[in-house]
């Protein structure tokens, strides 16, 4: 895109009311009705409507559309970053890659395939999940181009366990075998959020191993979101990252649609905020996932995974270099 065009931005909603128009996300233009030229060093909201890696509730292959759906008031300008992400590039809707239900290995080859194709095109990728298993192929997708990233990853849980009835592709797994693979660089790693009980005192040596740093909920308490943001930075460095959202790291009073609540976690603010204070980070994709909106009422937890698209796409607006936000 040249520094003579203006982006394609989300209907005017002083002209179609909120509740009217494209069922985008934030109403924003589909893939295929921007100039393709456009698409060069944009953003690609992508959803995967897919769950077959879920251990306990399922439903979150309905997720993208109720994330779509809860981003309907999203408004352009970002007053936190003193940016308007869709105005500093291309943001588009790529729609919902078809996956196999039934066949996991499938899925994850369709989900890698359609990620590669979106970043040869010179795209971003923001994730709407689906089950956390889809982080492993988006994982594989961004280290085939850069080589091994750093992964700050905000969950309640660690994800990485081995196998789950001898399975080894599921939503507990994915950051495990990303390690086994090489897709992380293991110096650079950390879980932010987590809580709650686990398998085994194993479970936390098998995962530095692993290559992950944790930051805990607990953490908050004493370090605040300025600490535990700086203490992200330090960790991830100038180097390439990749931010991985489950929507379960937030308490369950803040996102009850989700498939594994635990008790204890992060409040939207405090998500939104260590979100922020990321501004300036090489950020070269993301996702949000495990939004079950059956479980969901009044929005709660799709308004909530909206906003967080809303901060990453933020985020990515701030150019290495520009101020910081505020603390």
């Amino acid at each position: 895109m040249s520094d003579h065009d203006t982006p394609v931005g989300p209907v005017d909603a002083t002209v179609i009311p909120r509740f009217a128009g494209p069922a985008t996300f934030a109403r924003l233009p589909r893939i295929d009705e921007v100039d393709q030229t456009a698409l060069e060093g944009g953003i690609a909201i992508l959803g995967m409507p897919f769950d077959a890696g879920t251990s306990y509730r399922p439903g979150a292959r309905f997720g993208p559309g109720h994330i779509r759906a809860s981003s309907k008031l999203l408004r352009p300008f970002h007053p936190g970053l003193g940016v308007s992400p869709f105005a500093v590039h291309q943001v588009v809707d790529a729609g919902d890659l078809a996956l196999n239900p039934f066949d996991i290995p499938e899925a994850l080859a369709t989900i890698e395939s359609g990620v590669v194709a979106l970043r040869r095109r010179g795209m971003r990728v923001i994730t709407l999940g689906g089950d956390h298993t889809v982080a492993l192929p988006i994982l594989r997708a961004v280290a085939a181009d850069v080589g091994p990233v750093a992964v700050i990853h905000f969950d309640a849980h660690l994800d990485t366990w081995d196998t789950y009835f001898g399975a080894p592709f599921t939503h507990g797994t994915p950051f495990r075998r990303a390690s086994e693979e090489g897709l992380l660089d293991l110096r650079r790693c950390v879980h932010v959020g987590t809580r709650g009980p686990l398998y085994s005192e194993h479970d936390l040596r098998d995962d530095a191993i692993l290559g992950f740093r944790v930051i805990t909920a607990d953490d908050y308490e004493t370090d605040g979101v300025a600490g535990v943001a700086e203490t992200l930075r330090r960790r991830v460095g100038d180097g390439p990252v990749y931010v991985s959202v489950d929507v379960d790291v937030l308490d369950p009073a803040f996102a009850p649609g989700t498939g594994t609540p635990e008790a204890g976690g992060l409040s939207s603010r405090e998500l939104l905020g260590t979100l922020r204070r990321l501004a300036g980070l090489n950020l070269l994709g993301a996702d949000v996932v495990e939004v079950s909106p059956a479980y969901d009422h009044a929005e709660v937890t799709g308004i909530a995974a909206a906003h967080i698209v809303y901060e990453l796409l933020a985020v990515m607006a701030v150019r290495v270099g520009d101020p910081r936000p505020r603390s």
